[in-house]
């Protein structure tokens, strides 16, 4: 792991309340992405982080962003893919900043230095951010 991926740094397991099954063979987990996400909390300048889940091959990890919050330049030990489930992000590689939507995927390389943000004016009070990350 890359201590300086946000997603390593709070490596929390699913509440009591978190919406996960795993098939009797251990072959599916199902995750409730959208209603197992942390609330952002608008007093700080970083967006709320979990991860959902720890597997062969994947760690499925959500960041919620209130508007104005961001997670700075930082980078991943291995490949990830992102993707907005609600709202707007601004996701930033180098000089290139793009915009992402619900449905809009993002996918890059170990080691690329990146940064997301939601804008102050996004119009939602929580965009939520899908991180995969490809171990």
């Amino acid at each position: 792991m890359n201590a300086t991926d946000p997603a390593n740094a709070a490596d929390s397991a699913a509440g009591p309340d978190a919406t996960v099954a795993t098939d009797p063979a251990g072959q599916m987990t199902v995750l409730d992405l959208i209603s197992d996400a942390p609330a952002p909390d608008p007093s700080r300048d970083r967006g709320a982080v979990h991860r959902h889940h720890s597997g062969d091959g994947a760690n499925i990890i959500t960041f919620s962003f209130a508007p104005g919050q961001s997670w700075p330049d930082h980078e991943a030990a291995h490949p990830i893919t992102v993707q907005c489930l609600a709202g707007t992000l601004e996701f930033t590689v180098g000089e290139r900043t793009v915009r992402l939507d619900p449905g809009v995927i993002v996918h890059l390389p170990a080691h690329v230095r990146h940064a997301v943000a939601a804008p102050a004016d996004a119009g939602e009070p929580v965009n939520l951010l899908l991180l995969t990350m490809l171990t």
